[in-house]
């Protein structure tokens, strides 16, 4: 049986080939079971699918490639005829995504499955942006991008880590201006696919690696600039786990200032491009060097001036009379002591002086109260027995015995009785 054509929705030839048809004994060719599935697949009409490019082989004008599933999962060739390549952008590429109208094809002298693309175009930049903004959204309210998770990065690291693109710009960027800031650098590069279907697990497995390596202190993703399209992923959401999940501290330095993939949200510290990457994470020797002369300038002009200070303290307090002529204090002092000495024992005297005199003045009054002056004046007191003083002479009646007391001693009497006052 001959092979032949079956027009696109066209029902298989009434002599295909049914199971039952066959057996051991009569089996069918080859090329009778090619017509049978041609004509079935032929009957199944177009469908738009969305996908990643994953190849993008032109030969003769047309176009041969692959379409990948967004879960990574499935994937299924295409070609694409020159004359729909006329009307597709001219910018689709390996990395892009894409919505495809495709109807499938059975080759009957191969055997092959495939399937033939009539249009195409990228997938809306909407669509993209609202599926970022969602996994935007879920990755701030799980804490991904709280500065507070964020770690520091070392101030100067032994071994920086660093995963991008083999020959690529972005590595010579990092290279060249970190070893111009700090020639003794030191690296530990890892190269992965910076696009495409390979970008992510590339990136994962790298990570991986030199996160668990202990020399490496501080990781650096990077890689040139792009289309969204082409950075997407950089926003994948296993990725962005696993930058989150590390601990070495992570730089983002994707694509240039304007591109802002979720990494840059994720990561430790945001580079706006590889060559800022090296700057921030590797400091300047020439800086370095003028910081530690700067900061040993101030440290000697602060010491000069605090021992000059201090030595202008010391001689001030040198010329001072006090320590310039010690002696001279010690002699007003003692001048000072003999005046209050003096003055002193002036106030004694006279204080002695006033209090004899008084004491004088005292006595004397004292004398003239005492009976004893009374006595020197030629009195005489009498005593009965018992020592009453005799006061009345009826006291002593005569033969009383009285004791007469003078000024200079006392005698024993006789009382005669009381005399008659006479006149004087």
């Amino acid at each position: 049986m001959t092979s032949f054509e079956t027009a696109p929705g066209q029902a298989p030839p009434p002599d295909a080939v049914h199971p039952r048809d066959s057996s051991p004994d009569t089996p069918t060719s080859v090329s009778r079971l090619n017509e049978t599935i041609r004509g079935f697949i032929s009957s199944w009409g177009s469908v738009w699918v969305e996908g990643e490019i994953t190849a993008w082989n032109l030969r003769g004008g047309h176009v041969f490639g692959r379409l990948k599933d967004a879960s990574g999962d499935a994937m299924i060739s295409f070609r694409l005829w020159s004359s729909t390549l006329q009307r597709l952008p001219d910018d689709l590429k390996v990395g892009d995504r894409v919505v495809a109208c495709v109807k499938s094809d059975y080759f009957v002298k191969t055997g092959d499955f495939s399937f033939t693309v009539s249009a195409m175009r990228h997938v809306g930049l909407g669509d993209q942006l609202e599926r970022l903004e969602r996994l935007r959204a879920t990755l701030r309210a799980e804490g991904l991008f709280d500065p507070a998770r964020k770690k520091r990065l070392p101030f100067l690291p032994h071994v920086i880590g660093l995963i991008t693109g083999e020959r690529s710009d972005a590595e010579k960027d990092v290279h060249r201006n970190a070893e111009l800031r700090w020639p003794q650098v030191r690296f530990r590069t890892i190269h992965a696919a910076v696009q495409g279907d390979r970008c992510v697990p590339e990136t994962l497995a790298a990570l991986a690696q030199l996160d668990a390596d202990p020399e490496v202190d501080v990781i650096v993703i990077a890689r040139g600039g792009g289309d969204p399209q082409t950075l997407l992923g950089f926003s994948d959401e296993r990725l962005l786990r696993a930058v989150a999940a590390a601990s070495t501290p992570i730089v983002s330095a994707i694509g240039h200032e304007n591109d802002h993939p979720l990494l840059d949200d994720v990561a430790d510290l945001r580079a706006s491009t590889p060559t800022d990457a090296a700057k921030k994470v590797v400091p300047d020797v020439a800086e370095q060097r003028a910081l530690v002369q700067q900061l040993r300038s101030r440290a000697r002009m602060r010491l000069t001036q605090r021992i000059s200070h201090d030595v202008a303290q010391l001689e001030q307090l040198r010329t001072r009379p006090v320590l310039r002529a010690p002696e001279g204090m010690l002699t007003a002092r003692a001048q000072e002591l003999w005046t209050l000495t003096s003055r002193g024992r002036d106030l004694v005297t006279r204080r002695i002086d006033t209090a004899e005199r008084t004491t004088a003045q005292l006595r004397a009054s004292l004398r003239a109260l005492s009976p004893g002056a009374t006595l020197a004046r030629g009195y005489a007191i009498a005593h009965l027995d018992g020592g009453v003083i005799v006061r009345d002479a009826a006291q002593a009646p005569a033969g009383s015995a009285v004791v007469v007391t003078v000024a200079d001693g006392s005698f024993a009497a006789r009382s005669e009785g009381p005399v008659a006052e006479t006149d004087a």
